[in-house]
């Protein structure tokens, strides 16, 4: 038995209500079930059940054996002194409160069809990636839709965390925190620490004091570490000096990354860090306030154009420094521009949102995934095979999101789609 399962069960009231009672016999109606608390302390608050004669109000702790009240040691937790039914699998041992009076259980052992817990234990222990992959043909598209709705705005909030902690860390600097962003996300997973790392070191307000992109590009590259070495063209050699000026400038010895930090195994040429780190500087020399150009842009056709930028003649026909490419390398593509937006707009506007208390925002971010194409990879590969037709970045953000967070942890009790499939009547 799961207690996961047991929570389930409780809050859509899946069991034999024939009869019911506590262990000491006193009957049980329950008028309502109470909120399921994902947070610290009972699993079910605010709940409203008669137990004998007498209306209680107060929150219901769900276990396998009763026995596990003592084990987590709740009689001596003041969360739980409220606490007015204990849900069990199995009543193993009578417990009590702090106060040392008895809680009273419920039993649910012999309460709950035998059908019902057959078709959990097959839904979640199939060989499937995704468990529903048999029923999703018979779930309607509502249900489809609102929790796709459901896990991509979750999976915004989440994106939009670690936004909103870097914007707390900065002294509430928005501009700081959307440099750091996007310094990141120009990594494209491969470089994504390196890239981070260079931004911290290397703090927006120092770009901004840059009046030239070649003062922007040596400083880039110089605290990226690629500005150590000996002479390699005369290019190198001009960047390295313009470095070494601003180096004692602003006392930025010994805060330059090493070059080893940097990853170039398995990549393309136009995907080098090299390359990317010439990007990066080229959007940095091209708008001097990248939060605001995000944040007021109007639509997707004005982020792309915010986005589009060539880097310097220089890196358009080398990749490395010193080492020159047989043919012309291209300025970002559009998937990689696509990849900006979705990974660093639409969950800065979601930050930003939550941070001022307004939804319209949000709302915006939703709005331009449903603008760009859907991402190809190996799960949105998944969901056209089982004809989950992914058409935006919406659906491919979403999906990523449910395959991730519920198929694979096998969590679809807490999924909208897993519940429609178990429940009784869908049997």
């Amino acid at each position: 038995m799961n207690e996961s399962f047991l929570h389930y069960i409780w809050q859509f009231q899946y069991f034999d209500k024939n009869a019911l009672t506590t262990t000491d016999g006193e009957a049980i109606i329950v008028y309502k079930q109470g909120h399921h608390n994902t947070d610290s302390g009972p699993d079910f608050s605010n709940a409203k059940i008669k137990i004998g004669t007498i209306e209680w109000a107060g929150h219901v702790e769900i276990h396998i054996n009763a026995s596990a009240w003592n084990e987590h040691r709740h009689q001596h937790d003041d969360a739980y002194n409220n606490v007015i039914l204990h849900v069990v699998w199995q009543n193993d041992k009578p417990i009590f409160a702090k106060d040392g009076s008895r809680i009273p259980t419920l039993e649910l052992k012999n309460r709950i069809a035998a059908s019902l817990i057959h078709h959990y234990h097959q839904l979640i222990n199939t060989s499937s990636v995704v468990p529903c992959k048999q029923s999703l043909p018979q779930v309607n598209d509502i249900t489809r839709l609102s929790m796709s709705d459901r896990v991509l705005v979750e999976r915004l909030q989440s994106k939009s965390q670690w936004i909103r902690d870097v914007y707390s860390s900065t002294g509430n600097d928005w501009e700081e925190a959307t440099y750091q962003l996007l310094a990141r996300n120009f990594g494209f997973k491969v470089n994504n620490d390196p890239f981070l790392l260079l931004a911290q070191r290397l703090p927006y307000k120092l770009i901004l004091k840059q009046s030239s992109s070649i003062q922007v590009e040596a400083l880039i590259f110089g605290m990226a570490g690629f500005l150590e070495a000996g002479m390699k063209d005369d290019y190198f050699n001009a960047l390295q000096r313009e470095f070494k000026q601003h180096q004692t400038k602003y006392r930025l010895e010994d805060k330059a990354l090493n070059p080893a930090q940097w990853r170039f195994l398995r990549l393309r040429p136009a995907n080098f860090p090299t390359i990317r780190l010439a990007q990066f500087s080229a959007l940095l020399s091209k708008s001097r306030s990248l939060f605001s150009s995000i944040i007021e842009a109007a639509s997707y056709a004005d982020l792309v154009r915010l986005f589009t930028t060539s880097q310097s003649a220089y890196w358009q026909n080398h990749y490395r420094f010193g080492k020159k490419s047989n043919s012309t390398i291209s300025a970002l593509g559009d998937a990689s521009i696509d990849s900006l937006i979705i990974n660093s707009v639409a969950p800065l506007l979601t930050a930003y949102g939550i941070e001022r208390d307004e939804p319209s925002y949000i709302d915006r971010a939703q709005e331009i995934l449903q603008q760009i194409p859907a991402e190809a990879n190996t799960i949105t590969r998944i969901w056209d095979q089982l004809n989950w037709k992914v058409k935006t970045a919406f659906d491919s953000q979403a999906l990523t999101e449910l395959y991730t967070h519920y198929c694979k942890r096998r969590n679809c009790l807490n999924c909208s789609i897993g519940a429609s499939i178990l429940r009784p009547n869908a049997q």
